[in-house]
């Protein structure tokens, strides 16, 4: 029976739906699916062509807000891998006030009290205030209660908010804050940041690009009536830079550098050690300078602070723009911006030209009678020793530092060589160091057709003409090393942020200077300096060491101010470290005090040799 009632409703179907209206059903679903098909295919070409055009206007419909990622700004390292400037994780802490308002049924509503309760305890701040926003900027979605607050107060925050459900709209916005773990420590040449991840000075200035990234962003969108939907853009964190620096080669120069002006505080002017007092040492084989200092230095971490210096009613007594010039000056990095005479340490890039022109063969002999006088210059100019050294060879001109056998030597040597080789050493040039505001010296060296006799003779031993401390590092380097000029530098190394080695900065030699032979015979002239001559304070036992002294008397001559310097090298025979000590300006009633320089030296280098692992003297 039910057989027979299924084969009727078939025959049924067939007399409802003839042959000619089944093709017609199939022809319109053919025609439905193709429809389909090319609207798909249309969506598709749309989207591939005026796709971002589309979104953009779909976007401009819906809500949306969005939420900067902060990027994490790369660090500096020492040579050794250790940290000199990071920037720690911390948190920007954010409250939705038009939201928390939203919540309110009275003014006494239960979570906009315990929000309230919750900031003030958490991070410390005034509830007066705090409610004070909560009536002046009831509209907005977005206020920055406290920056920068430490990552554990934060995390104890959240976790607050986690347990009390009450403590509604606030966030907690990554950030960083910039931390220099050794506080003064190399502080000019480190540099800090100021707000926005901007280099103010030193190799965060220099280095800004690398060390910085690209923020990321989360932006929700949220359409009437759906659900809310975030995209995240991550963000691309900066590149940290390895640097020469070692941090305990640097810590033993600084701790002597503020040793030395201790102990000149109040010695003759009250307050005062000295008004510059400037370290280098360097690598003559390659350029790199692996500690670098100056006195006064600053906190990093709080660099305006000048209350080291200045007490607060002479703080306060200062103008903005006094106060504003006296941080310049501490900020400056005086081992590269600052330029001055460089005195007796020019005296061997002297003796250097005679020898490479053929103008010396080191067999001459000199007569010094205290004094050298100039046609038509009325005071004849003073040797160091007013009484004179008497008869010396070439090499006891540099070792009793004579004035009266240079100015000699000068006039051999000639206007035109002499000027040709103070460019060929560097000086009135630019460097390359890798740090902002180098010091131009282009202007400050006489030029061949307008240097007169007088200041030929002059500029032989270091007066008259300005350099920098690292042009004239730089150059003795040459002197020293065979004769190759190497760019100073600070940067070995740059990582990305997942530390792997993106650049390596390879020594870059620039010229050669000097031939091997003059190297070696200004050696042996060197050597004795400190073996028996000016610089015999500079020694240090164990240890075969050379170099130069130097007192420059500073403008306006009549005053009595003087920059005492000395520039020296170990071992002997095949050097392994330059140190360049400058100090200007001591508190003493007589300045012209090189023993001051090698005293320092000789300090630095007792305790630095070891540590370098420097070669001892048989």
């Amino acid at each position: 029976m039910e057989k027979r009632r299924k084969q009727k409703g078939f025959q049924n179907f067939h007399r409802t739906f003839p042959k000619k209206m089944k093709i017609k059903l199939v022809g319109v679903f053919t025609a439905i699916v193709l429809a389909f098909v090319f609207l798909a295919g249309k969506a598709a070409a749309l989207n591939v062509v005026k796709g971002a055009e589309y979104q953009k206007q779909v976007m401009s419909q819906m809500r949306s807000g969005s939420q900067t990622i902060p990027y994490k700004r790369g660090d500096i390292l020492d040579t050794n891998g250790t940290v000199l400037a990071a920037s720690e994780r911390s948190y920007n802490v954010v409250l939705d006030v038009a939201g928390l308002l939203e919540t309110k049924t009275s003014y006494q509503n239960a979570k906009i009290n315990a929000t309230v309760e919750a900031l003030v305890d958490g991070f410390g701040l005034n509830e007066p205030e705090l409610r004070e926003i909560l009536q002046d900027q009831a509209e907005s979605r977005y206020v920055i209660l406290k920056s920068n607050v430490d990552y554990e107060t934060g995390k104890a925050f959240q976790a607050q908010m986690d347990k009390d459900k009450n403590i509604v709209c606030v966030t907690l916005e990554d950030s960083y804050v910039r931390t220099y773990p050794y506080g003064t420590l190399a502080s000019d040449v480190i540099g800090f940041t100021s707000s926005g991840n901007v280099g103010t000075v030193g190799l965060e200035a220099y280095y800004n690009d690398e060390l910085n990234g690209t923020d990321g962003k989360r932006t929700g969108y949220l359409s009437s009536g759906s659900s809310s939907e975030n995209v995240i853009q991550s963000p691309t964190d900066g590149n940290s830079i390895v640097t020469t620096i070692d941090v305990n080669l640097q810590a033993i120069v600084e701790k002597h550098i503020l040793a030395l002006n201790d102990r000149l505080k109040n010695n003759y002017r009250e307050g005062e050690g000295t008004k510059n007092t400037a370290v280098m040492i360097m690598d003559p084989n390659t350029g790199a300078i692996l500690a670098e200092a100056s006195y006064p230095n600053f906190d990093l971490n709080h660099p305006r602070d000048l209350s080291e210096y200045y007490t607060t009613e002479e703080q306060d007594a200062m103008t903005d723009e006094e106060k504003l010039d006296t941080l310049n000056a501490l900020w400056r990095n005086f081992c590269v911006s600052d330029t001055y005479e460089p005195g007796s340490t020019m005296k061997p890039f002297t003796m250097a030209a005679g020898f490479e022109t053929g103008k010396l063969t080191g067999n001459e002999t000199y007569v010094c009678t205290g004094s050298y006088s100039y046609e038509g210059v009325a005071n004849p100019v003073s040797c160091i020793a007013t009484n004179g050294h008497g008869v010396e060879t070439l090499k006891q001109v540099l070792e009793n530092s004579c004035n009266v056998g240079m100015m000699q030597i000068a006039e051999t040597l000639g206007a035109e060589d002499f000027c040709r080789y103070q460019h060929i050493f560097g000086f009135g040039e630019y460097t390359g160091i890798d740090l902002p505001g180098e010091g131009d010296t282009s202007n400050l060296l006489y030029s061949a057709d307008k240097m007169q006799p007088i200041d030929l003779g002059t500029n032989s031993f270091g007066q008259n003409f300005n350099v920098t401390m690292t042009q004239l590092a730089a150059g003795f380097c040459s002197l020293i090393n065979g004769g190759n000029y190497y760019e100073p530098y600070l940067v070995q190394e740059i990582r990305n942020a997942q530390g792997d080695v993106v650049e390596t900065k390879t020594p870059v030699f620039a010229r050669k200077t000097v031939s091997q032979k003059t190297c070696d015979t200004l050696k042996d002239y060197m050597y004795g300096v400190v073996e028996e001559g000016s610089g015999t304070s500079a020694q240090v036992e164990g240890y075969a060491i050379g170099g130069k002294t130097g007192t420059a008397e500073k403008l306006p001559r009549s005053e009595g101010k003087n920059l005492n310097s000395f520039i020296g090298y170990a071992p002997q025979d095949n050097p392994e470290v330059v140190i360049y000590v400058v100090i200007d300006e001591p508190n003493l009633a007589q300045q012209a005090a090189s023993y001051l320089a090698t005293g320092l030296a000789a300090d630095i280098m007792k305790e630095a040799f070891p540590y370098l692992n420097i070669t001892k003297s048989e």
